[in-house]
């Protein structure tokens, strides 16, 4: 794992709760010089650290006011295959593959719950590998601030 001090992990938390902070402003705000702000920036993206610097898009606005988890059981020899037809599903956020009860959860954002339970049942579940498909509608949703510690 990547050697990581206290202002690195000062650095990742305010760029992750704004990346869109000028470095200016974020050196004050961390009372750290100019140029060694630059660099740490640099340095956290030469290692990897830092992937890219993104837009969070407030969907609720666009009138994708819904969300749903969808639990998906496939067929293992079908994997890729269901994978790649998954992405292509209209309003499918991301995919994981996990352990226990199901072998892919999807995220999904729509206008109505009605739109994600076809997208989950009509579409997501006919998919050839498909074995089993559960929605989850959402009922609320709440992003917690996060904050990079160093663990000892």
């Amino acid at each position: 794992m990547a050697r990581l001090d206290d202002l690195d992990m000062k650095i990742l938390s305010a760029l992750y709760a704004d990346a869109s902070v000028s470095v200016p402003k974020l050196s004050k705000q961390l009372g750290v010089n100019l140029s060694v702000m630059y660099s740490r920036i640099k340095r956290l993206e030469k290692r990897g650290i830092i992937e890219k610097f993104t837009v969070i898009v407030n969907e609720d606005i666009l009138g994708m006011r819904a969300g749903a988890l969808a639990g998906l059981n496939i067929d293992p020899k079908q994997r890729e295959t269901v994978m790649k037809e998954i992405e292509k599903v209209e309003g499918v956020r991301l995919i994981r593959e996990v352990t226990g009860r199901f072998d892919i959860v999807a995220n999904l954002r729509g206008q109505s719950l009605d739109e994600l339970h076809r997208a989950v049942y009509d579409v997501i579940g006919k998919i050839p590998g498909v074995m089993h498909a559960e929605v989850f509608m959402e009922v609320s949703r709440k992003m917690p601030p996060v904050s990079f510690r160093i663990r000892e």
